[in-house]
Protein backbone atom coordinates (compact mmCIF):
# COMPACT_ATOMS: atom_id res chain seq x y z
CA UNK A 1 0.00 0.00 0.00
CA UNK A 2 2.69 2.59 0.80
CA UNK A 3 4.48 1.47 -2.43
CA UNK A 4 1.62 2.23 -4.44
CA UNK A 5 1.20 5.57 -2.38
CA UNK A 6 4.53 6.80 -2.92
CA UNK A 7 4.55 5.70 -6.61
CA UNK A 8 1.65 8.22 -7.02
CA UNK A 9 2.89 11.03 -5.58
CA UNK A 10 6.08 10.82 -7.73
CA UNK A 11 3.92 10.30 -11.17
CA UNK A 12 1.96 13.28 -10.01
CA UNK A 13 4.61 15.60 -9.08
CA UNK A 14 7.06 14.37 -12.27
CA UNK A 15 4.07 14.59 -14.69
CA UNK A 16 4.57 18.74 -15.28
CA UNK A 17 7.91 17.82 -16.36
CA UNK A 18 6.93 15.99 -19.28
CA UNK A 19 3.79 17.51 -19.94
CA UNK A 20 3.09 21.42 -22.19
CA UNK A 21 0.72 23.70 -20.65
CA UNK A 22 -1.95 22.22 -21.01
CA UNK A 23 -1.26 18.89 -19.62
CA UNK A 24 -0.71 17.07 -23.19
CA UNK A 25 2.43 15.44 -23.85
CA UNK A 26 4.88 17.49 -25.84
CA UNK A 27 5.82 15.80 -29.35
CA UNK A 28 9.94 15.93 -29.64
CA UNK A 29 11.25 19.02 -30.71
CA UNK A 30 8.74 20.95 -28.68
CA UNK A 31 9.38 23.31 -25.72
CA UNK A 32 8.67 21.38 -22.49
CA UNK A 33 5.98 22.77 -19.86
CA UNK A 34 7.00 24.62 -17.31
CA UNK A 35 5.79 22.65 -14.06
CA UNK A 36 5.68 23.42 -10.81
CA UNK A 37 8.73 21.05 -9.58
CA UNK A 38 10.70 21.91 -12.79
CA UNK A 39 10.22 25.92 -11.86
CA UNK A 40 11.52 24.98 -7.99
CA UNK A 41 14.30 22.97 -9.32
CA UNK A 42 15.66 25.48 -11.82
CA UNK A 43 15.07 28.36 -10.17
CA UNK A 44 18.12 29.14 -8.35
CA UNK A 45 20.61 28.32 -11.24
CA UNK A 46 18.64 30.39 -13.92
CA UNK A 47 18.94 33.19 -11.41
CA UNK A 48 22.91 32.87 -11.53
CA UNK A 49 23.18 32.49 -15.38
CA UNK A 50 21.01 35.44 -15.56
CA UNK A 51 23.21 37.34 -13.18
CA UNK A 52 25.90 36.33 -15.61
CA UNK A 53 24.48 37.37 -17.95
CA UNK A 54 24.14 40.87 -17.65
CA UNK A 55 27.93 41.66 -17.85
CA UNK A 56 30.56 41.02 -20.64
CA UNK A 57 34.09 40.70 -18.73
CA UNK A 58 36.95 39.20 -19.81
CA UNK A 59 41.09 39.00 -21.06
CA UNK A 60 42.29 37.82 -24.46
CA UNK A 61 45.77 37.04 -25.23
CA UNK A 62 46.57 36.21 -28.96
CA UNK A 63 47.70 38.14 -32.18
CA UNK A 64 46.06 40.99 -32.94
CA UNK A 65 44.82 44.76 -33.08
CA UNK A 66 41.73 46.12 -32.57
CA UNK A 67 39.42 48.56 -31.24
CA UNK A 68 35.61 48.50 -30.51
CA UNK A 69 32.64 50.52 -29.00
CA UNK A 70 29.22 49.47 -28.65
CA UNK A 71 26.18 51.31 -27.37
CA UNK A 72 23.65 49.25 -28.97
CA UNK A 73 23.84 46.92 -32.52
CA UNK A 74 22.68 50.40 -33.67
CA UNK A 75 25.51 52.31 -33.03
CA UNK A 76 28.83 50.20 -33.23
CA UNK A 77 31.89 51.12 -34.49
CA UNK A 78 34.36 47.91 -34.80
CA UNK A 79 38.01 48.14 -36.87
CA UNK A 80 40.49 45.27 -36.48
CA UNK A 81 41.50 41.83 -36.56
CA UNK A 82 42.52 39.21 -33.74
CA UNK A 83 42.85 35.72 -33.38
CA UNK A 84 42.99 35.01 -29.61
CA UNK A 85 42.10 32.56 -26.18
CA UNK A 86 39.47 34.48 -23.73
CA UNK A 87 38.91 33.88 -20.64
CA UNK A 88 36.08 35.48 -18.13
CA UNK A 89 32.19 36.28 -18.35
CA UNK A 90 31.13 35.59 -22.09
CA UNK A 91 28.04 38.13 -21.96
CA UNK A 92 24.52 37.43 -22.58
CA UNK A 93 23.72 33.72 -23.51
CA UNK A 94 20.61 34.52 -25.44
CA UNK A 95 19.93 30.93 -25.06
CA UNK A 96 18.92 28.06 -22.34
CA UNK A 97 22.74 26.68 -22.88
CA UNK A 98 25.79 28.58 -21.00
CA UNK A 99 28.54 29.82 -23.10
CA UNK A 100 32.03 28.85 -21.48
CA UNK A 101 33.81 30.60 -19.84
CA UNK A 102 36.71 30.48 -22.63
CA UNK A 103 37.73 29.16 -25.59
CA UNK A 104 39.40 30.81 -28.83
CA UNK A 105 37.73 33.49 -30.50
CA UNK A 106 38.77 35.86 -33.87
CA UNK A 107 37.61 38.42 -35.45
CA UNK A 108 38.38 40.26 -39.25
CA UNK A 109 37.01 43.29 -40.14
CA UNK A 110 34.81 46.56 -39.98
CA UNK A 111 31.44 47.17 -38.22
CA UNK A 112 29.90 50.94 -38.26
CA UNK A 113 26.55 51.10 -36.72
CA UNK A 114 24.11 48.37 -38.63
CA UNK A 115 26.95 47.74 -41.88
CA UNK A 116 28.81 44.93 -40.10
CA UNK A 117 31.31 43.89 -42.55
CA UNK A 118 33.13 41.74 -39.80
CA UNK A 119 33.60 37.90 -40.33
CA UNK A 120 34.42 35.62 -37.00
CA UNK A 121 34.62 32.02 -38.34
CA UNK A 122 32.49 30.55 -36.11
CA UNK A 123 34.34 31.83 -33.06
CA UNK A 124 34.08 35.47 -33.28
CA UNK A 125 31.87 37.68 -30.06
CA UNK A 126 27.92 37.25 -30.10
CA UNK A 127 26.65 40.43 -28.33
CA UNK A 128 23.29 41.37 -27.40
CA UNK A 129 21.33 44.02 -29.19
CA UNK A 130 21.13 46.54 -25.86
CA UNK A 131 24.59 45.83 -25.22
CA UNK A 132 26.88 48.33 -24.02
CA UNK A 133 30.80 47.97 -24.21
CA UNK A 134 34.27 48.22 -25.00
CA UNK A 135 37.23 46.08 -26.47
CA UNK A 136 40.73 46.61 -27.34
CA UNK A 137 43.17 44.53 -28.56
CA UNK A 138 46.98 45.63 -28.67
CA UNK A 139 49.50 43.02 -29.87
CA UNK A 140 48.95 39.94 -28.34
CA UNK A 141 46.86 40.93 -25.60
CA UNK A 142 43.24 42.91 -25.39
CA UNK A 143 40.04 42.93 -22.96
CA UNK A 144 36.51 43.40 -23.69
CA UNK A 145 33.76 44.26 -21.16
CA UNK A 146 30.17 45.43 -21.58
CA UNK A 147 26.56 45.58 -19.90
CA UNK A 148 23.26 44.61 -21.56
CA UNK A 149 20.43 46.52 -20.10
CA UNK A 150 18.05 43.77 -21.76
CA UNK A 151 19.62 40.73 -19.63
CA UNK A 152 18.87 43.31 -16.07
CA UNK A 153 14.92 43.09 -17.29
CA UNK A 154 15.58 39.65 -17.50
CA UNK A 155 17.59 39.52 -14.30
CA UNK A 156 14.25 41.60 -12.42
CA UNK A 157 11.51 39.10 -14.30
CA UNK A 158 13.57 35.84 -13.10
CA UNK A 159 13.23 36.68 -9.76
CA UNK A 160 9.36 36.79 -9.98
CA UNK A 161 9.07 34.00 -12.74
CA UNK A 162 9.19 35.59 -15.63
CA UNK A 163 11.66 34.75 -18.19
CA UNK A 164 11.18 37.94 -21.02
CA UNK A 165 14.56 36.66 -22.44
CA UNK A 166 13.66 32.88 -23.12
CA UNK A 167 16.59 31.20 -21.67
CA UNK A 168 15.84 30.04 -18.04
CA UNK A 169 16.50 26.22 -17.92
Amino acid sequence: MRIGVVALAITLLAAPLGAGADGAETAPGEERGRGVVRRIVTYVPSRIFDALDMVRLRARVGRGMAVGLRATELADLYLGAYSTVYAGLPGPRGRVRPRLPAGLESRVGVELGAGDATFGGGTGPSYGSAEVGAGLQVMLLGFEVGVDPFEILDFLGGLVLLDPGGDDF
